[in-house]
């Protein structure tokens, strides 16, 4: 038996288990290779890679060291006497070299695959290779089966409840925070909505991170259950909930090797929407040049594959496929993103009308779920929901409840960015606004981001300014500034 150490070292979703070169109680000496192993002496077993050193100060010959991750997944404290073996190759790898000769795979195979996963069976280098293999072609049954085997075992039902609701974006525009006003204006109508939010994954800011400037977004089941009661609405980071397991580690791996396809969008999509109890989805598809989707018939067949499968899973959806062509909204970055919301939910002047209206026809939509609602009734009532103020009180219950933040502030570090010449704006590229804004360090911090003055159609002067740039870090700052220089994101006729 080793004594158990942590070894505080994150390794992106990585188990790394360490012993010493002299530990006595396995021949780590004869070890050449990367080698998967168990470590046993918790409720589970761990799985990780095995790595060797000869600094006592990370383990001594008697100790097994566990990097943070593993740390946490064993649940044991430091000191526990644990042993480790050599971990037999998971059965369900041959079902993804199935795969990449070309197979249909099966519903059994899936779940395997996906047990796998969520076992931490497969290392990120096994994770990849699935992607990969799945990405030449997946059938809609096999999208199917997936999204069953992601939703996992745990299920959240909240048995008063005849319905729950949810809308998502398949995301891709900077700004957009639709979200937060679309639960506001859900919840005073008295619709129940379970907004689970994410923090940035392909833009500046998630809605988890726009809406947790506002409120906290870390809840568990009960307080979930208490909140929809009670206001009607709840905004949560879903990867704090103890659900889809498999679904958040894929999801990282697809960020780190940069692949999204169109099934795992899909699945990742529905199984956390089912796994939460939601029972109906509004999914919104922004189609542009510049966003993730950028044709209207790959807008099309995704809005059928999710049709497919909500209809197999007894989900129902309603497909909408709006203008991504711009960013929506003046902020790009949670703090900018947050006060624009504000605006909309207090009826300023001064808020953005492109946020605004879009927010009132997405949530036109979910109302309709209602069935006392006729088609077309839904925009009207959301409108006088929201000029009324009802949204705003509703939104303020929801901050209440879920606990408000620390005021969070904008980034002091600023620049204009100008325009190069005199006319009209043309396009806005929603990547290179969006890698503005992380160069600016929105993904990392609240108050970096962007704060666009101008858009499509607006007329400018040479030397006007387009957007400020907001900073809290002087290395960010003079990134994000350096290559707004060198392309602004801005088309100018």
């Amino acid at each position: 038996m080793l004594s158990l150490k942590r070894v505080p070292i994150n390794s992106f979703n990585e188990n790394i288990i360490y012993l010493h070169k002299d530990c006595e109680a396995y021949k780590v000496d004869e070890i050449n290779s990367m080698t998967k192993v168990e470590v046993h002496g918790g409720a589970n077993p761990i799985y990780g890679f095995l790595e060797i050193t000869d600094n006592e100060n990370i383990v001594s010959p008697d100790e097994l060291g566990l990097n943070d991750e593993a740390f946490t997944l064993i649940n044991l404290p430091e000191g526990a006497n644990v042993s480790l073996t050599i971990a037999p190759k998971p059965p369900s790898l041959s079902f993804i070299t199935r795969k990449m000769l070309g197979n249909i795979l099966s519903e059994s195979e899936y779940k395997s695959i996906i047990n796998d996963i969520a076992a931490h069976r497969y290392s990120n280098m096994d994770i990849s290779a699935f992607l990969i293999a799945a990405g030449s072609f997946m059938t809609a049954q096999e999208t199917l089966y997936l999204t069953q085997a992601l939703v996992g075992e745990k299920v959240f039902t909240w048995d008063n409840e005849n319905i729950i609701v949810d809308h998502h974006c398949l995301g891709g525009i900077p700004g957009n925070k639709t979200d937060i006003i679309i639960t506001a204006i859900v919840a005073a109508y008295g619709l129940p909505i379970l907004k689970t939010a994410s923090r940035s994954i392909t833009a500046c800011a998630g809605v988890a991170d726009t809406f947790s400037v506002l409120a906290n977004v870390n809840l568990d089941e009960n307080k979930i259950g208490q909140f929809l009661n009670d206001a009607r609405g709840v905004i949560v980071d879903y990867n704090e909930l103890p659900l889809v397991t498999a679904c958040k580690i894929i999801s990282a791996i697809e960020r780190t090797i940069g692949i999204s396809q169109q099934h795992n969008i899909v699945s990742e999509i529905l199984a956390i929407k089912l796994a939460a109890g939601v029972t109906n989805l509004l999914l919104d598809i922004p189609v542009g040049p510049t966003s993730r989707i950028k044709s209207a018939s790959e807008a099309v067949q995704i809005r059928k594959l999710i049709e497919y499968i909500g209809d197999m899973l007894s989900l129902k959806v309603d497909v909408v496929i709006t203008d991504g062509s711009e960013p929506i909204g003046n902020g790009v970055g949670a703090v900018l993103e947050a006060r624009d919301v504000m605006k909309v939910l207090r009826n300023r002047e001064d808020a953005p009308q492109d946020l605004k209206e879009k927010s009132l026809f997405l949530a036109g939509r979910i109302l309709e779920f209602d069935p006392k609602l006729r088609g077309g009734q839904g925009y009207h009532v959301a409108k006088e929901i929201l000029s009324s103020g009802r949204a705003l009180e509703a939104i303020n219950r929801i901050i209440y409840n879920q606990g408000k933040a620390q005021q969070a502030r904008l980034g002091n570090l600023t620049r204009e960015i100008t325009a190069h010449q005199s006319g009209t704006i043309s396009a806005i590229n929603n990547q290179r606004i969006n890698q503005l804004g992380i160069l600016a360090g929105a993904n990392q911090y609240a108050g970096a981001g962007l704060d666009l003055l101008k858009k499509v159609g607006d007329t400018v002067e040479t030397g006007e300014p387009l957007y400020i740039i907001h900073s809290t870090n002087s290395n960010d700052f003079a990134l994000a500034n350096s290559a707004a220089e060198s392309n602004s994101g801005y088309e100018i006729n």
